[in-house]
C-alpha cells in the first residue's frame, strides 16, 4: 500500500477561511483509493525536517498569526524547507502561506518585512481588499470546463512574479494576483501558490489529484496513475458556480 505523509505548517496560527479544507481533502481522496494519508501538525518551536514529508501544506492567516510566527519561520525552518523545495516536496501554500515563499512583504505603510525568499515573487500591501470569488484556468489539467479552478480570494496584498516563477493560472473571474496583470498564483517546482482558500481543493478534484500523483511519482517508482473517483457531484456544482459568474 502507498503512504504519503503530509506537514501542515502553523495549523493553529494559518488556517483563515477554512483553510484546513485542503488537507481533508488530499486526505479523503488519498483514503478513498487505498493510500495512507498522515498528517503531521508542525508549529511554533517544532524543528522542521526536509527529508520527512511528501506534501506540505501552508495556509493564510492575518497579518497579527504571520508576525507571531514570522521569526520561527525565518530561523527554525527556512532551511528545510529550501532544502524540501528544491528537492521536489510537493507544497501547496495559500494567501499568506504564499507571501512568505517569496522575497519580502512591503506594507502598506511602507514596511518591507523579509520573507523565505524561495521564490521570485513579492509582496505589496494595499489598503484595498480583493475580495470575491475566483475562476482561473491551468493549463494542461484535466477537469471541465477547460481546466477551469474555482475557489474565493480576500486579501489585500498584490503579488507580482519575477524570473523563473510561473503563473498558476489565468484569471477568467476575479482579481487573482494583483488584479492588473490576469495571472492567479505561482508554480515553482512542485510548489503550488494560490490566493483561494479553503475551498480550493475541495471544489477542484483534477487539483488535488495533480498534487497527490506528483507525490506518489516523487516517492514510489513504480506508481503509475491514480484510479478515476466518481466527481459527478463536485463537477456540478463548480459548472454551476462558473456559470453564475461567466455570462457568455
Amino acid at each position: 500500500m502507498y503512504q504519503l505523509s503530509i506537514c501542515h505548517l502553523y495549523p493553529d496560527l494559518l488556517n483563515l477561511y477554512g483553510d484546513h479544507g485542503n488537507i481533508q481533502a488530499l486526505k479523503k481522496r488519498m483514503e478513498w483509493r487505498g493510500i495512507e494519508a498522515i498528517v503531521y501538525p508542525v508549529s511554533l518551536g517544532d524543528m522542521f525536517s526536509p527529508s520527512d514529508y511528501d506534501i506540505v501544506f501552508i495556509g493564510g492567516g492575518q497579518d497579527y498569526e504571520q508576525g507571531i510566527l514570522h521569526t520561527d519561520l525565518m530561523e527554525r525552518k527556512k532551511e528545510g524547507i529550501r532544502e524540501a523545495v528544491e528537492n521536489d516536496v510537493v507544497f501547496l501554500c495559500i494567501c499568506g502561506g504564499y507571501q512568505l515563499m517569496g522575497l519580502y512583504y512591503k506594507t502598506s505603510g511602507g514596511d518591507e518585512i523579509p520573507c523565505l525568499g524561495i521564490m521570485n515573487h513579492w509582496t505589496i500591501g494595499n489598503e484595498k481588499r480583493m475580495i470575491g470569488d475566483l475562476i482561473f484556468s491551468i493549463e494542461g489539467l484535466d477537469q471541465e470546463p477547460n481546466g477551469y479552478v474555482v475557489g474565493f480570494e480576500n486579501h489585500s496584498g498584490r503579488t507580482y512574479l519575477g524570473e523563473g516563477v510561473s503563473p498558476l493560472g489565468k484569471v477568467i473571474y476575479g482579481f487573482g494576483n494583483n488584479g492588473e496583470d490576469g495571472f492567479e498564483g505561482a508554480r515553482y517546482k512542485n510548489v503550488f501558490c494560490s490566493y483561494s482558500h479553503g475551498s480550493l481543493l475541495p471544489k477542484n478534484p483534477a487539483l488535488t489529484d495533480e498534487l497527490i500523483t506528483l507525490a506518489l511519482k516523487r516517492k514510489y517508482k513504480d506508481f503509475v496513475s491514480l484510479q478515476p473517483l466518481d466527481d459527478h457531484l463536485e463537477t456540478k456544482a463548480r459548472e454551476n458556480l462558473i456559470k453564475r459568474f461567466i455570462r457568455k
